[in-house]
């Protein structure tokens, strides 16, 4: 019992339906204290374990074995933090074989980094969320991943074989099937050192508006426009806005940092932290939106999904779309399009580049910058702008309570860190009110 065989799929799952029914101190004749399983060369000490490799590993043996698929339910179904019962019309486990390949082309730095997202329904969040994470870890993959009853949100990074077998198993996930595609998932240079760890987690939102689901469903979003369609429209908003005729605005999701070191012109860039303060912007600031064509754009779309449900919702303007597949997919398609500056992206890398355009600046000089840091205050996880002169002068927080909390935390022998208030934090608005002006018409300058 405590030696299944290197690779011994009945065996396992022998062991699996019939595990609780035998005495612990048969488990394992003299191998130390507590239970223990064996099987592909691993060990394993408590039930959820053994249940979860089977399933994951043996799935498709176990399948094959006559009156076994009833049995399995029985044995395994009710484990909370197991897998689904083999067979489970939602969730395949199948995991890709990797065999054949080299550990060196699977774990290589030269790589990419995903994003996607789909929305769906998900009966239960908990299994596909033990399911995305042996999937990653199988192919040595970081990044973050968000599962909820709407769906699934990710963002991984790995070597090119690694996210090229992560995007077929995904695509081949009957969960999935007629929602996903290959187009749905954007990819750029980077890999697993993009990330400092794996994160899988089960969420009440895939995005974190902080609105209930139920109540804004991605169900209710705007009308979707293909990158080269987004394009069009843009170009007619912008002829149309410098003669001062135009009755669209052209709505970017995103957080000030993210619009502040690239934007498509013209745009209306909410000077918001959070995508959760979104919704209270639209509330004070919908007389802006009455009447209006409103064109969103987000980093990947899936920001709009629910932000167009949300504005949709509030029935003030005449209508609502959005860039499918986000300034991701734009700028695939249109590089020196009408988006100008860096993407911002949430990982170590902070930013890509699809054209040589900065359109920011040093937080301290004023010089042409675009290369976000962290504050160096040990307590702050503010971003910020400083070019290398600066950097060297010593000018490394995002402000000056930050900067003088820096000096005295590194003057202090304990490294004792002082607890004010940061400045950026203090002085911005959590909800700007907008005005319309002239100003947000003169999309030219």
């Amino acid at each position: 019992l405590g030696n299944a065989g290197p690779c011994g799929a009945f065996q396992a799952f022998s062991l699996f339906v019939k595990a609780k029914e035998v005495p612990a101190s048969s488990r394992c004749p003299g191998g130390g204290e507590g239970v223990r399983w064996r099987c592909c060369r691993q060990a394993f000490e408590e039930l959820p374990g053994i249940h979860r490799h089977v399933a994951l590993h043996h799935s498709g043996d176990v399948g094959q074995q006559e009156g076994l698929g009833a049995e399995l339910a029985e044995a395994g179904g009710n484990l909370a933090d197991g897998p689904a019962p083999v067979g489970s019309p939602e969730i395949s486990w199948t995991l890709p074989d990797t065999s054949r390949i080299s550990q060196d082309d699977l774990t290589s730095k030269v790589g990419e980094v995903l994003l996607y997202y789909c929305y769906c329904e998900v009966k239960d969040p908990e299994k596909l969320c033990a399911w995305q994470k042996a999937l990653c870890q199988h192919l040595h993959l970081t990044g973050k991943v968000r599962v909820a009853s709407e769906g699934i949100n990710g963002t991984v990074g790995g070597s090119k074989v690694a996210t090229s077998l992560y995007m077929e198993v995904m695509l081949s996930q009957p969960l999935f099937k007629n929602i996903l595609c290959k187009e749905d998932f954007k990819s750029s240079a980077g890999g697993a050192h993009c990330f400092p760890d794996l994160r899988v987690g089960v969420f009440e939102e895939i995005v974190p508006m902080g609105i209930d689901p139920k109540i804004v469903s991605y169900k209710e979003t705007g009308i979707h426009l293909s990158p080269q369609e987004f394009h069009r429209e843009v170009e007619q908003y912008l002829s149309q806005a410098s003669q001062g005729q135009s009755d669209t605005i052209l709505l970017d999701c995103r957080n000030f940092y993210e619009s502040k070191i690239g934007q498509f012109q013209g745009c209306l860039a909410p000077d918001i932290r959070k995508f959760s303060y979104f919704p209270s912007y639209v509330d004070e600031n919908l007389e802006l939106f009455k009447d209006k064509r409103v064109l969103m754009y987000c980093t990947g779309g899936i920001r709009c999904e629910r932000g167009s449900a949300y504005l949709r919702s509030k029935a003030v303007c005449r209508e609502v779309y959005q860039l499918k597949g986000g300034i991701h997919k734009y700028l695939e398609e249109f590089p020196d399009g009408f988006y100008r500056g860096k993407l911002f992206v949430f990982d170590d890398r902070y930013a890509i580049c699809s054209n040589e355009d900065v359109i920011s600046a040093c937080r301290y000089c004023g010089a042409l910058w675009d290369q976000y840091k962290l504050c160096s205050s040990q307590h702050c996880r503010q971003l910020v702008l400083t070019c290398p002169s600066c950097c060297n002068k010593g000018l490394t927080a995002c402000c000056p309570v930050c900067q003088e909390k820096e000096l005295k935390v590194t003057s202090r022998a304990s490294g004792q860190i002082l607890k004010e208030e940061c400045e950026c934090t203090r002085r911005r608005p959590r909800v700007p009110i907008e005005h319309v002006s002239q100003r947000m018409l003169d999309t030219g300058k």
